[in-house]
């Protein structure tokens, strides 16, 4: 527990300590996130907060988890600087969809190929148990992409995207915890200290944007947390707290950027219109344009998010194909509120759309 206290307190004071530094460098080179047509602020913002993160989160993981008998650590750091200099390019000087894309998939072929982070099973979903290993790659691979993409995402207002990753990656750090995966424990704290430092300058009204260094590296993190979460559920517990349904309870703790990433998709391709095509689908702008703030907005989904893990660890003795019926037709249900709600007001004419 003392290695847990000092991992957060390390991550917190470097983030916290790096973004004014960071701040103050942007305005100096002129590296701002300007308002235009794809954009929900009408200011210019500083956006390289994720290089704080990144710091706070790289520094503190690998100090406080040295000595400690974990062999993939050295290919998650790996991974993560993958990552990162994606993402710091990006937010400089833009890169194609393309080129990010290629980084991300050499990232989560370092994770699953050479770190032999690999989700093994499907646990029962479909009737379906143990994969092959070449299934396994494709699977791992494709879910951590898809984790990276989804928390990309869903980073569209103040203080959401932080928020989202902080309550998952605390979640994270209790269960292994539990487990006693202190390597991984450590990382999950690492990035909620990291983060809740991030939110003190980005929720509302932000200050600093976390940019794609912050989102891709985060959803990285938590993808390599969500596979070892699913990995690690089914074998044997220090104390007797059985639960059979790790891929669902998995799902409910990325619960937001995995069903809103999901449904904006499946309508863009409906309307013949690429994945990626930006427009104000998203569920955070639904409550936006029905006159929520971003501070409302984002408290709003937290609670929603909190919600549902606690469903799924009510639920948590279920099949896992039941619970992830259950959690998903509960999303797209509540999905649908804001939706109806937001054809009954006037759309605000100087909110811009995002992807």
């Amino acid at each position: 527990m003392t290695t847990i206290t000092f991992t957060c307190i390390t991550a917190f004071v470097i983030t916290f300590m790096a973004i004014p530094s960071i701040i103050r460098v942007s305005i100096i080179k002129n590296l701002f996130d300007e308002p235009g047509e794809r954009k929900s602020h009408a200011a210019s913002i500083p956006t390289l907060g994720g290089l704080a993160i990144f710091a706070g989160v790289v520094f503190s993981y690998t100090f406080w988890s040295a000595g400690l008998d974990y062999t993939a650590s050295q290919y998650i750091i790996a991974a993560i600087i993958i990552m990162f200099f994606i993402g710091i390019k990006d937010d400089i000087i833009e890169l194609s969809a393309m080129k990010k894309l290629y980084g991300q998939i050499l990232a989560a072929f370092v994770i699953a190929m050479i770190a032999q982070i690999r989700i093994t099973s499907l646990y029962g979903v479909l009737g379906i148990y143990q994969i092959p290993y070449w299934a396994s790659m494709i699977l791992t691979i494709f879910t951590i992409l898809v984790i990276i993409n989804a928390y990309n995402l869903i980073d569209g207002i103040d203080g959401l995207a932080g928020g989202i990753g902080a309550i998952a990656s605390f979640t994270f750090g209790l269960w292994f915890y539990n487990y006693n995966e202190l390597s991984l424990c450590i990382l999950s704290f690492a990035l909620f200290s990291a983060l809740l430092a991030f939110l003190v300058y980005n929720f509302s009204p932000a200050n600093i944007f976390m940019g794609d260094t912050g989102s891709l590296v985060v959803g990285l993190i938590l993808a390599v947390l969500t596979v070892n979460f699913v990995e690690l559920s089914f074998e044997s517990a220090p104390f007797q707290f059985p639960f059979r349904s790790s891929p669902a309870m998995a799902i409910a703790i990325l619960i937001y950027p995995l069903t809103d990433t999901l449904r904006v998709f499946v309508i863009r391709v409906l309307k013949g219109h690429s994945p990626f095509h930006a427009d104000r689908r998203h569920i955070h702008h639904f409550l936006l344009d029905i006159g929520m703030s971003h501070r409302e907005v984002s408290i709003t989904l937290y609670l929603v998010n909190i919600a549902f893990i606690i469903l799924a660890l009510s639920l948590r003795n279920i099949s896992s194909l039941v619970l992830l019926f259950i959690l998903l037709g509960l999303a797209f249900l509540l999905s649908l509120i804001p939706f109806f709600l937001r054809k009954s007001v006037k759309i605000k004419p100087n909110v811009k759309a995002e992807v």
